[in-house]
């Protein structure tokens, strides 16, 4: 199976190329490796062209920025793999853990699959967040989502998600910033499709290292359930 890798990104100069060997170090699957720059303006847009480019299968170029959401939705309308696997450009999450998000699917025994930060750990002493109250408000808006969607997950706004790409292509995405996180889960409940979860590692970074998402996607989160739940 082809195993397309969407990397939506958006001023990730530190870190890109160091994710980008990480992923080509993983052996045991084809790969299609898609980078999506959302209209990058720090340098990473320059630095894809003059060394990365020749690195992965495809580069995808926003001319502005649109968000996160925008970046999936261009990475997954030119993949080409059986299954899609989302990656953040930076270095939050280990491509070590591939083998174990795509397995399940290769073994037919789900359709979708979400690496949980917090799966089989106690939850508050996970020292890869970056602060109690991050751990707090995940484990709030999983709780939320999980009343809402009838599911059973333990960390519902995970980075890596990974889908069957003619399950994942079928669902109409709309949002085009973080709320891809809580538009996908909604859907795939309205489809009564389940979402497997498997254990990864973590290494959470600061605003002042380039963490992105807060407090208001967090209740745009909610209102984007709501709106795909109840009024869609």
């Amino acid at each position: 199976m082809l195993i397309s890798i969407i990397i939506p990104c958006f001023n990730e100069i530190n870190t890109l190329e160091s994710i980008i060997k990480k992923i080509l170090k993983q052996k045991k699957f084809k790969k299609e490796v898609i980078i999506v720059d959302d209209g990058s303006t720090d340098g990473t847009k320059e630095l894809i062209k003059k060394k990365i480019l020749k690195m992965v299968d495809k580069v995808l170029f926003h001319k502005k920025n649109k968000g996160k959401g925008a970046a999936i939705i261009t990475g997954i309308k030119n993949s080409k793999g059986n299954i899609i696997l989302i990656q953040d450009a930076d270095l939050e999450y280990d491509p070590s853990d591939y083998f174990s998000l795509i397995n399940p699917i290769i073994n037919g025994d789900a359709l979708v699959v979400y690496g949980s930060r917090v799966l089989y750990k106690k939850r508050y002493f996970i020292k890869k967040f970056t602060s109690v109250y991050r751990i707090f408000f995940n484990h709030l808006l999983t709780i939320f989502s999980n009343v809402i969607n009838k599911q059973n997950l333990t960390d519902a706004h995970t980075g890596y998600k990974v889908f069957l790409s003619s399950v994942i292509k079928k669902i109409d995405l709309k949002e085009n910033d973080f709320a891809f996180c809580p538009e996908v889960n909604t859907k795939l409940s309205n489809f009564r499709i389940k979402i497997k979860e498997v254990p990864i590692s973590y290494n959470g970074r600061s605003y002042k290292q380039g963490k992105k998402i807060g407090f208001k996607d967090g209740l745009r989160a909610i209102y984007v359930i709501l709106k795909y739940k109840f009024f869609q």
